[in-house]
C-alpha cells in the first residue's frame, strides 16, 4: 500500500466519519442541539474538502495509484451514507430518499467493479450527471446537518430538503445512464456464462 499525503488526506476522511455520526450521539450537556449540527456540519465540510484536495494533490504531484483510486470513492460512499443514516434517524431526511442514494451507490459500485474485471471501466467513467449530483448532495448534506438559519437568511432546512431532492432524481437518473451505457457489454458477457 502506498503512502503519500493524498492518501493519507483519504484516510483523514475515512476517521473523519464517525466523528460526523458520533457528534449527535455524544452524551454531553453542554453541547446544544444547534451545537452538534454545526460540529458535524464543520467536520463534514473538512471531510469534503479533504476529498477534493487530495484527488488535486494525487494529480499535480503524480502521486496517484491503484490504492488510491480504490478508497477514495469508498472514503466518499462511506461518508455520505454515514450522514444519511443520521439524517433519517434525525427525521430531516425520508428513509426513500437515503436509500435512492445509499442504494444507487452500491448499485455503480458493482458496476464499476464488474466492468473493471471485463477490462471496460472507461465504459463507466464518472459522467457530468454523476458531477453535479455529487455537488448537490455534498451540498445539501451539510445543510441537513446544520438544520437551521444561516446569517438569518438562507433556510438549511429547506435548500438542503430541495437540493437533497434534486440530488435523488440525478442519482437515478445517472444510474440508469451508466447502465444503458455498460449494457451492451452486461449482454454480452452474460451469453458467456454457464
Amino acid at each position: 500500500m502506498p503512502l503519500n499525503i493524498p492518501i493519507l488526506l483519504t484516510w483523514l476522511r475515512v476517521a473523519l466519519i464517525p466523528l460526523v455520526v458520533g457528534v449527535f450521539y455524544l452524551p454531553v450537556t453542554w453541547m446544544s442541539p444547534f451545537d452538534k449540527g454545526l460540529a458535524s456540519t464543520c467536520v463534514f465540510v473538512i471531510a469534503a474538502a479533504t476529498d477534493w484536495f487530495d484527488g488535486f494533490l494525487a494529480r499535480r504531484w503524480n502521486e496517484t495509484s491503484s490504492f488510491g483510486a480504490f478508497l477514495d470513492p469508498v472514503a466518499d460512499k462511506l461518508m455520505v451514507a454515514g450522514a444519511l443514516l443520521v439524517l433519517v434517524q434525525l427525521d430531516r431526511v425520508n428513509a426513500v430518499v437515503a436509500f435512492i442514494i445509499i442504494g444507487r451507490e452500491i448499485t455503480i459500485s458493482a458496476l464499476r467493479e464488474w466492468m473493471a474485471q471485463l477490462g471496460a471501466s472507461k465504459s463507466v467513467a464518472v459522467s457530468s450527471i454523476g458531477k453535479i449530483k455529487t455537488a448537490a448532495q455534498m451540498t445539501a448534506i451539510p445543510m441537513l446537518l446544520y438544520y437551521d438559519s444561516l446569517f438569518g437568511v438562507i433556510d438549511t432546512r429547506f435548500w438542503g430538503q430541495c437540493l437533497l431532492a434534486v440530488a435523488a432524481v440525478l442519482t437515478v437518473w445517472s444510474m440508469f445512464y451508466y447502465l444503458r451505457k455498460a449494457w451492451p457489454l452486461m449482454k454480452e458477457n452474460s451469453k458467456n456464462l454457464p
